[in-house]
């Protein structure tokens, strides 16, 4: 179907109208503020790991425990009822190889990020993170990790706060 915009209502403007001034334009600085708020269950989560600790939420109406943590269930449609402290080690669901950064820098040293399945929370209750102190054809899915924390005074409340997880031996047994 072919549209003819002369069949428009209204007027059309090019820029000959610009430049004669036949349409008014304003020139204004707009001055937006706004403040960013976490939330509850994510404000919390960010104040727990800048003192190294896990936290997530259970969940009793699924019986689910669900990290990162959020109020509300999004499986059975109802509020999550307490905090739950997970552990800081878990499984490499799944990993990359990556020779490019997150803003784009090429890499020569590639970076591995990982979906970590925490141990203490429910299955499909991954975080994705960096795995370290492990060579690309060293990882594994299946592997099992451990958090490394920053040093206490160098954390500020932000998943960075760990600065990734390494592998841990396996148990014998």
């Amino acid at each position: 179907m072919s549209v003819n915009i002369k069949e428009w209502p209204g007027t059309a403007l090019g820029s000959k109208d610009l430049e004669e001034g036949r349409v008014l334009t304003v020139r204004h600085r707009v001055r937006a503020e706004y403040a960013w708020d976490a939330g509850v269950a994510i404000g919390r989560y960010l104040r727990e790991l800048k003192a190294g600790r896990l936290i997530a939420r259970r969940c009793r109406g699924c019986d689910r425990i669900l990290l990162p943590p959020r109020m509300f269930c999004e499986e059975c449609f109802r509020p999550t009822d307490e905090w739950v402290y997970v552990q800081d080690t878990g499984t490499v669901n799944t990993f990359s190889v990556c020779y490019v950064r997150w803003d784009v820098a090429r890499l020569t040293e590639p970076q591995l990020p990982a979906v970590i399945h925490v141990d203490g929370a429910s299955p499909g209750m991954g975080i994705m993170h960096l795995l370290g102190e492990v060579r690309p054809e060293d990882v594994r899915i299946g592997m099992r990790v451990k958090a490394v924390w920053k040093q206490v005074e160098e954390r500020e409340g932000a998943i960075t706060d760990i600065r990734y997880w390494k592998p841990i031996a396996e148990e014998v047994g």
